[in-house]
């Protein structure tokens, strides 16, 4: 069945995110997820996992956390952070599989992701959302603290622990490799299919 998002029709989501948790949820759902959001993006990534090839423990409890794949933009006077858009996934899928296989439940970003990602996150029990498009300025308005916790030297690519509240995001890709990417062109096509615009041309 295609899920496509609807403001009728949204979870509140809390964290932590348990795996319990993500199995009820399924690509095209809405979500509005509230608790601890850490940043990072591809060169705290491969930092990660080479303190993991390390046997060194990781800045941050990875286990049912959410990671966001962004860089905030500096913070305007009287606000915890700046606009923070996410940057494509992309970048991270060599890094996915060994965080996912570490105990990390969700992942925030925007375009598709690699199916050794996808596997990953069916074996582990993981979800990816998308961040709603053009909304860096609206998810920084969910953000109600912003704390650095590792690779300063990364300057906005330094990983961060947020605390959101109501933060908007679809469900792009569940735990049973659903997948909006797929099934949101193959809906269209249906559409089109059912007003007799989707024919082959003679």
């Amino acid at each position: 069945m295609t899920m496509t998002p609807s403001p009728e029709s949204v979870t509140h989501l809390e964290g932590p995110l348990t795996s319990d948790r993500v199995r009820t949820l399924r690509a095209g759902d809405s979500i509005r997820f509230s608790g601890t959001v850490f940043t990072a993006r591809d060169a705290a990534h491969r930092r990660l996992v080479e303190s993991m090839d390390k046997g060194e423990p990781l800045p941050f409890p990875i286990r049912d956390s959410v990671i966001y794949f962004a860089g905030p933009a500096p913070a305007k006077p009287g606000q915890p952070i700046g606009s923070i858009g996410p940057t494509s996934s992309y970048r991270m899928d060599a890094y996915s599989p060994r965080l996912l296989d570490a105990g990390l439940t969700g992942m925030i970003g925007k375009g598709t992701r690699s199916p050794e990602v996808i596997e990953a996150m069916r074996r582990n029990g993981a979800v990816y959302f998308a961040a709603i498009g053009g909304a860096a300025a609206l998810i920084a308005r969910c953000v109600r603290r912003c704390d650095l916790i590792c690779y300063e030297d990364l300057g906005p690519e330094a990983i961060r622990r947020l605390e959101v509240v109501e933060m908007p995001l679809v469900v792009a890709i569940d735990c049973e490799g659903g997948n909006l990417y797929e099934q949101g062109p193959a809906a269209y096509l249906e559409s089109l299919s059912d007003k007799g615009l989707g024919g082959d041309p003679a």
